[in-house]
């Protein structure tokens, strides 16, 4: 189990989304979905049109819609870059 938490950033072309520290992040990319934890290895992905499920270090689940970006991973800091996203209620 990761000693750190995974610090993630979703943000939008014109607003961030959503930031924070998380458990595990689960997105939609073109070659699938994909599950992100602490100390995974560096990746860059592009995004698929779907949801990004966000589970922080409390166990609250955050969803967003996303599409036309993509995510990158490198230090237990994940990035996810969208041309449109936002947070699903």
């Amino acid at each position: 189990m990761a000693n750190m938490p995974l610090h993630v950033s979703l943000v939008s072309a014109d607003a961030e989304v959503w930031t924070g520290d998380a458990s595990l992040v689960v997105a939609k990319t073109v070659e699938g979905e994909i599950g992100l934890m602490a100390d995974h290895e560096p990746i860059l992905a592009i995004l698929a049109e779907g949801q990004v499920r966000i589970t922080t270090l409390e166990g609250e689940k955050v969803l967003a819609s996303a599409q036309d970006g993509f995510l990158s991973m490198e230090g237990n800091v994940l990035t996810i870059v969208a041309g449109n996203a936002a947070l699903v209620s």
